[in-house]
């Protein structure tokens, strides 16, 4: 599982209110990155609780950010949310959001480090709203304009609160395979999961149907009901955690053929432990081995008789609730993918560490009589399908590339069969 940076900071700006939020934020991100000046960003801060923090604090906090994210390059963007500020900015090792709550006096209440929020345009004609419960998620379709082969993929989303791109580092792998598969004529959506843009919305009583379940279903059978697509094929393309559910998704969209990537087979604890382990021996600044040990306890209580649902957070894995873990642990994936009537395409890639070929076997064993189901390794690629070389590592996602092509032909022939 991937680790997001997410630092959330209760300060506020003593600042001229005639200036607007947007000058103001601009101000604050120069004064901690670009002129180096801690007395001036403090300055910033709303006096009532500005003493929390010490201008030392605040250098402290700013040079292990910049060792983390490299030097501030350019801010690319800005995009609000009411008081809420998204600075778009480049960073010589990635790109990301400093984001940036105000008051009503123009003064900054908070700020976080989050990966980049997508935001439509008013002009964006590829942009669609789609509502499942009272949420409206916002996603992207892309439909050809000639050559249409009446073929509609929806993207689902690996774990974490993930944007309709799937985006990791400077990596788009959902977006790449959707302008893949409009050269090719095929249409498809992908959205911003509802972890990504509710944040506030997924709680201690929340499960897998809730965060990624529940939504792909309300989308498939949205564009089912939708007399623009009547002549349609729906094809649901799920990766990782959205592979792992698809014979959930599956039992209830009933879509005209599933494409599984890097899906797990296994319990997703015992991935959590193995993924741990394994970065644990390659990297060892980034896992310690007492994170290793702590992980392993955790898991190992999961699978106990001492586990109920109320066995708080901090002694689950990933911190994640009981009500959650519980769900899982009753899922079944290997049973339930028996079920799945439809044509079905599993991928892998042979330098994925998080979801490994041995989940790929055992897919294929389950199903090794299904007819309907077809089978794709790829030695070189890794879990979002972009060729490397060498032992894998997290380092890897932190290199620009794109989805290979050869995995990107094998999916177009199978939506076009």
């Amino acid at each position: 599982m991937k680790k997001i940076l997410s630092l959330f900071l209760i300060f506020t700006v003593l600042f001229s209110f005639a200036q607007s939020k947007k000058e103001v934020g601009n101000l604050f991100v120069k004064s901690l990155f670009i002129e180096k000046n801690m007395e001036k960003a403090h300055t910033f801060f709303d006096p009532s609780i500005s003493g929390q923090v010490s201008i030392a604090d605040l250098k402290s906090l700013t040079d292990q950010l910049e060792g983390q994210l490299g030097e501030l390059k350019n801010i690319l963007e800005v995009n609000n949310e009411k008081d809420t500020y998204y600075f778009y900015s480049d960073f010589s090792k990635t790109k990301l959001d400093i984001q940036i709550t105000f008051n009503e006096n123009n003064k900054i209440v908070g700020f976080y480090f989050t990966p980049h929020k997508i935001f439509d345009k008013a002009d964006d004609k590829t942009a669609l709203k789609i509502k499942s419960d009272d949420l409206e998620l916002n996603g992207t379709l892309l439909q050809p304009t000639e050559n249409n082969k009446k073929k509609l993929v929806i993207f689902v989303h690996g774990s974490g609160p993930q944007d309709r791109d799937e985006t990791s580092g400077e990596n788009k792998p959902f977006k790449d395979i959707a302008e893949y598969l409009l050269n090719n004529g095929i249409s498809s959506y992908r959205y911003d999961k509802r972890t990504y843009s509710y944040p506030e919305n997924f709680n201690d009583q929340s499960t897998v149907e809730q965060e990624t379940i529940h939504d792909a279903v309300h989308i498939s059978n949205y564009f089912k009901s939708n007399e623009s697509f009547k002549d349609y094929q729906i094809i649901i393309l799920g990766h990782s955690q959205g592979a792992y559910v698809m014979p959930e998704i599956a039992q209830k969209a009933k879509a005209e053929k599933y494409i599984f990537m890097a899906g797990n087979a296994r319990p997703l604890q015992d991935l959590i432990a193995e993924q741990f382990e394994y970065i644990n021996k390659i990297e060892p600044s980034k896992i310690s081995n007492q994170e290793v040990e702590n992980i392993k306890k955790q898991v190992k209580f999961l699978g106990s008789n001492q586990f109920d649902l109320n066995t708080p957070k901090s002694q689950l894995p990933l911190e994640l609730s009981a009500t959650y873990w519980k769900y899982l642990l009753d899922y079944k994936p290997l049973e339930a993918v028996k079920s799945i009537k439809a044509p079905m395409f599993f991928a892998q890639g042979g330098r994925d560490y998080q979801v490994t070929e041995k989940d790929f076997a055992l897919w294929k064993n389950q199903l090794k009589s299904d007819k309907k189901a077809e089978f794709k390794f790829y030695p070189l690629l890794n879990h979002l399908f972009i060729k490397g070389m060498g032992k894998p590592s997290p380092k890897d996602y932190e290199i620009k590339g794109n989805v290979d092509e050869e995995f990107l032909k094998d999916l177009v022939n199978f939506i076009l069969k």
